[in-house]
């Protein structure tokens, strides 16, 4: 095999490893605790060509209901801001989701703030949803840690800031029927933002805007049934 053959298979096998390192759903590891329980998630794949770790009752029914509780998304576990993701990002992305949430649904439910404000009669959801982490990592590389609402610059990103990285946004959340009590959906996703150039640059809401349209496009998807 000459010399420039074996270049273009090391790099081919070079890619393939470092590609395989970075996962398309949120890694058992990096679950929350927000949810009630993780049982029985299954990858699926989202109409926007995303990937989501989610769980769906045999009983449910998007027509079943015609009201959703929601007030906004938290952020779970306590935000830990600091010199790349400061509390005023994180309260941006807080209230760019929630409206965009509010949004989607309103276009089928009607939106109230608490299950005692939903009137009576009415057939309702809760939603229960959060933000549970922020975070960058080198492309292509497997993600450096995992700090929950957090993106700490560790020593090995610091030393290599000269490389690209990726923005990832982590979201879980889960629907209850407000009669029995019981989640009848559960979602855990992990959303992909712009790519920033170096491990200095700031992340911000606009990171990830585009991720977030596609998101709420998969919502609306899924209720509209």
């Amino acid at each position: 095999m000459n010399l420039s053959r074996k270049m273009l298979v090391g790099v081919a096998l070079t890619g393939l490893l470092l590609g395989g390192c970075t996962s398309k759903v949120t890694e058992t590891t990096q679950y929350s605790g927000f949810l009630s329980d993780y049982n029985n998630l299954q990858e699926v794949s989202t109409p926007s060509g995303g990937k989501a770790m989610r769980w769906v009752s045999p009983s449910w029914n998007a027509n079943a209901y015609d009201t959703v509780a929601f007030n906004k998304l938290q952020l779970y576990p306590a935000p830990q801001p600091n010199e790349r993701v400061n509390q005023q990002t994180l309260d941006d992305l807080q209230n760019y989701m929630t409206t965009k949430a509010k949004g989607v649904l309103g276009q089928k439910y009607r939106i109230v703030s608490s299950p005692s404000a939903a009137p009576a009669a009415s057939r309702t959801l809760i939603l229960r949803s959060a933000i549970t982490g922020v975070n960058a990592s080198n492309e292509g590389m497997k993600w450096y840690e995992v700090v929950p609402v957090a993106a700490v610059v560790g020593a090995t990103q610091a030393a290599t800031g000269h490389r690209d990285q990726d923005t990832n946004l982590f979201i879980e959340a889960e629907l209850i029927d407000a009669k029995t009590n019981q989640p009848v959906v559960k979602v855990v996703r992990k959303l992909f933002g712009s790519q920033l150039s170096n491990a200095s640059q700031k992340i911000t809401t606009n990171d990830f805007k585009a991720a977030i349209e596609k998101l709420n496009a998969d919502i609306w998807a899924f209720i509209r049934s």
